[in-house]
């Protein structure tokens, strides 16, 4: 599952992010795009409390985190 909170600032990619998973609680692996470093942090956090191991790349402007179980 892929979620683009690009131009979106906190707490929106969280709550994105959040609705995703609350939607699919299965989801082993999830992907999150942002473009700022308080999303980038907020939502590693997030993920990490819901047991995912995070895995962050930069990518000119824009943070990619892989979150896997």
């Amino acid at each position: 599952m892929r979620i683009d909170t690009c131009g979106t600032s906190c707490p929106q990619p969280v709550l994105m992010t959040k609705k995703a998973l609350d939607s699919n609680p299965a989801a082993d692996k999830i992907e999150v795009l942002t473009d700022n470093n308080t999303s980038k942090t907020n939502v590693k956090k997030y993920l990490s409390s819901n047991g995912f191991n995070v895995e962050i790349e930069e990518d000119d402007d824009t943070f990619v985190l892989r979150g896997t179980k």
